[in-house]
């Protein structure tokens, strides 16, 4: 019998929004599906060797929850994404959640598919020892062979 299949799209590279694919990706592998993730745009520094800048911003997130309300104006004054980073990293760490680095090993060891988008490499400039071990570069195409067949796909 054949294994599932889980194709993600990443394509956000701010701290909260580096986790859904990872967590996806590590949970589906442990349960025996064949995972691949095409990380293109912003969700391309996701590879990279350094994620320790990764930033949450509070702009245009009006659902994140913050010590005390905030109209969506304020949410545009300097600091802001500093402090909402600050407290997010605060709040993973209190509650033992792991880091982007343990989750992004965690699939590099499942044996996770990850497909870094030459086109966005190329657009931005990036350089290939940038980016981590483990990874493979190619188009839309080299992830539709896979996501072509895949029992579920997911744009994150």
């Amino acid at each position: 019998m054949a294994h599932k299949k889980l194709a993600l799209i990443a394509s956000k590279g701010t701290l909260d929004w580096a986790y859904p694919p990872f967590i996806l990706a590590s949970t589906a592998a442990a349960l025996d599906y064949d995972v691949s993730i095409f990380f293109t745009f912003y969700g391309l520094t996701l590879l990279k060797k350094d994620i320790s800048d990764l930033k949450v911003s509070p702009l245009g997130n009006p659902a994140m929850p913050m010590p005390i309300p905030m109209p969506s104006l304020v949410q545009v004054l300097p600091g802001l994404e500093s402090a909402a980073t600050f407290m997010m990293k605060k709040k993973i760490k209190n509650k033992g959640v792991a880091s982007i680095e343990e989750l992004r090993g965690l699939c590099l060891d499942a044996g996770v598919r990850m497909i870094a988008c030459q086109m966005t490499v190329d657009l931005f400039d990036f350089k290939l020892e940038d980016f981590i071990d483990g990874i493979e570069f190619g188009g839309a195409a080299t992830f539709f062979e896979f996501a072509g067949e895949a029992d579920v796909s997911l744009f994150i």
